[in-house]
C-alpha cells in the first residue's frame, strides 16, 4: 500500500513538471513569434522585458536571459543617437549575458551570443576599441567553435566581422564569398536542439551571398 502511494506521488509530480515545462515552452515560442514583428527598439524594449519576465518567473532557464542579452544587443545596432546609448544597452545586455554564461558555461550558443556583443562593443568606436576588443571577439567565437565546431552562429559573425574588417581596411572581401556560400548552404542541416533555441543569423549570411553576386 505504501508502495503504491509513493508510485501515484510520483506520477502526479512528473505530470505537474511536465505541465509547468509545456507552459514554459509554450509561452517562450509565443515570445520568440515576436521577433519577426519588431521593428523599432520599443518594440525590441518590449520584448526584452518580456523575457526578462519569464526568466523572473523560470529561474533555472537560461534561455530568457540569453533572448532579453539579445533584444539590448539588437538596440544598440539600431539606435543611432550616439555612443553613450549604445552602450548603455550594451550594459543591459552584458547584465542578462554574464548570468546566463553562469548558468549554461558549457553551450555554444551563449558564447556566440557574447561574440556578437562583443562586436556592438567595437562598432561603437572602431578605432579606439579593436585593440581591446576585437580579441575579446575571437576568444568568444574560438569558445563557441570549441564547444561545437559546427555553430551556424559563431561562423557567421566570424564571416562578417572579417568582412568588415576588410572593408574598413580598404581590402577585397571578396575570398569570402565561397565561405559566405558554403555557410548559407549547410544553414539549414544544422540540428536545433528544440523548438525554441537560437536559429538567427540567416537572413544576414543570405545578405552578405548576394552582395558578393553584386
Amino acid at each position: 500500500m505504501k508502495k503504491a502511494i509513493l508510485i501515484i506521488c510520483a506520477v502526479s509530480m512528473a505530470g505537474t513538471l511536465l505541465g509547468a515545462n509545456e507552459k514554459y515552452y509554450q509561452k517562450m515560442g509565443e515570445t520568440l513569434g515576436q521577433f519577426n514583428s519588431c521593428t523599432t527598439i520599443d518594440d525590441f524594449q518590449a520584448l526584452a522585458n518580456t523575457f526578462r519576465n519569464i526568466a523572473n518567473m523560470e529561474t533555472e532557464e537560461w534561455l530568457p536571459l540569453y533572448y532579453e542579452a539579445q533584444c539590448y544587443i539588437l538596440m544598440s545596432f539600431m539606435d543611432n543617437s550616439g555612443a553613450q546609448a549604445k552602450d548603455s544597452y550594451l550594459d543591459q545586455a552584458n547584465a542578462s549575458l554574464e548570468k546566463t554564461l553562469e548558468m549554461a558555461p558549457g553551450e555554444s550558443e551563449v558564447y556566440a551570443l557574447q561574440a556578437l556583443y562583443y562586436t556592438g562593443r567595437l562598432v561603437v568606436n572602431p578605432p579606439a576599441r579593436s585593440m581591446d576588443t576585437a580579441p575579446l571577439v575571437s576568444a568568444a567565437i574560438g569558445k563557441s567553435l570549441s564547444l561545437d565546431p559546427m555553430n551556424p552562429r559563431a561562423k557567421y559573425i566570424r564571416l562578417s566581422n572579417d568582412i568588415g574588417t576588410a572593408s574598413y581596411f580598404g581590402s577585397d572581401t571578396g575570398p569570402y564569398c565561397q565561405s559566405a556560400r558554403e555557410l548559407l548552404e549547410r544553414w539549414d542541416s544544422y540540428p536545433v536542439k528544440s523548438p525554441i533555441h537560437p536559429v538567427w543569423g540567416k537572413k544576414r549570411v543570405v545578405e552578405i551571398v548576394e552582395a558578393c553576386g553584386k
